[in-house]
């Protein structure tokens, strides 16, 4: 089948290959290349890297709703989309006459919009996946068609989960084509959902539980990260587990920062052991590594959060 897969970034990569292996006919969209570095060079979306190994055309409008005769005169009978980072109008829309259809990382209607993986593991989830829908207008609001779920590990940060969710939206996805093209659909309405902002750089605070900081703290890893600042010492967090503890210092105190002990604070129930983390302009590294000679000591306490 001719199809028109946008996507870009390291996430769509498994479906476009899942979707190239199995024999279709591809043209890529994806977005353009962007400024990356200090030195602002020009650097391609990991979509469009991919499709220039698989020799694959490649268009990168810089808005689709505007521009998108490129992607008309393909001739394409669908296209897929997965984390392309465009809206599509209806006129985009109208153009597929085997439709639209989009690998969304969450099971719909739950976690709509940005950020499904992050939200879901900051939210407290025990489980999410994949859902093959049929785009429409609105935001992730179209009918599904083919769902799988996963667990989620108290240890999953986002980008752990976002590997593994990839590669099940790839093998979804070239099952959904293939029965698409047989005209095997059955389609389901969705319910009422939640829809999900984009994630920032974001405070922790401490007077929550341990459970919840390690949440947040797992669901921005590796990026945009989650951070507090000590001692006027700014840190950014890529890795804690919560560990149990009843003592009656306030939240935020350093229970313990020495190499052999790790970092652990307090938090409103329990404490958390920080493993992983980065001092402001710095390099990501093993708190324990980052502990010597630091001037981080047990009795400190980390700042409140600027409401």
């Amino acid at each position: 089948m001719k199809i028109i897969f946008a996507g870009t970034p390291e996430f769509a990569v498994p479906s476009l290959r899942g979707l190239y292996e199995a024999g279709h006919e591809i043209t890529v969209l994806t977005q353009p290349d962007k400024p990356q570095g200090r030195k602002g060079i020009l650097t391609p979306s990991p979509v469009k890297s991919a499709a220039e190994e698989l020799g694959l055309k490649v268009l990168q409008p810089a808005r689709l709703k505007e521009d998108f005769s490129d992607v008309k005169a393909v001739g394409a009978e669908l296209m897929v989309t997965c984390a392309y980072g465009q809206i599509l109008t209806q006129e985009v829309l109208d153009l597929f006459p085997k439709g639209v259809w989009n690998v969304h990382a969450s099971l719909l209607p739950k976690y709509r919009g940005a950020a499904p993986i992050a939200q879901a593991i900051i939210s407290g989830e025990e489980e999410t996946g994949v859902t093959i829908m049929r785009t429409d207008v609105g935001l992730d609001t179209g009918d599904t068609f083919l769902s799988a779920k996963i667990e989620i590990s108290p240890l999953d940060t986002c980008d752990a989960l976002t590997g593994r969710l990839s590669l099940i939206g790839a093998k979804l996805i070239v099952e959904a084509v293939d029965k698409i093209s047989r005209g095997d659909v059955k389609l389901i309405k969705q319910g009422e959902g939640f829809v999900c902002k984009k994630v920032h750089h974001t405070e922790v605070d401490f007077s929550r539980s341990a459970k919840e900081v390690c949440s947040l703290i797992l669901g921005l890893s590796s990026a945009p990260l989650s951070y507090a600042t000590v001692g006027g010492l700014t840190l950014n967090f890529f890795f804690a587990q919560a560990v149990d503890y009843e003592g009656a210092e306030p939240f935020g105190t350093v229970l313990s920062a020495s190499p052999k002990t790790g970092l652990v604070i307090k938090c409103g129930e329990g404490a958390v052991k920080i493993e992983e983390l980065q001092a402001a302009g710095g390099k990501r590294m093993l708190a324990r590594d980052f502990l010597n000679g630091r001037k981080i000591q047990e009795g400190m306490c980390f700042d409140k959060p600027v409401l």
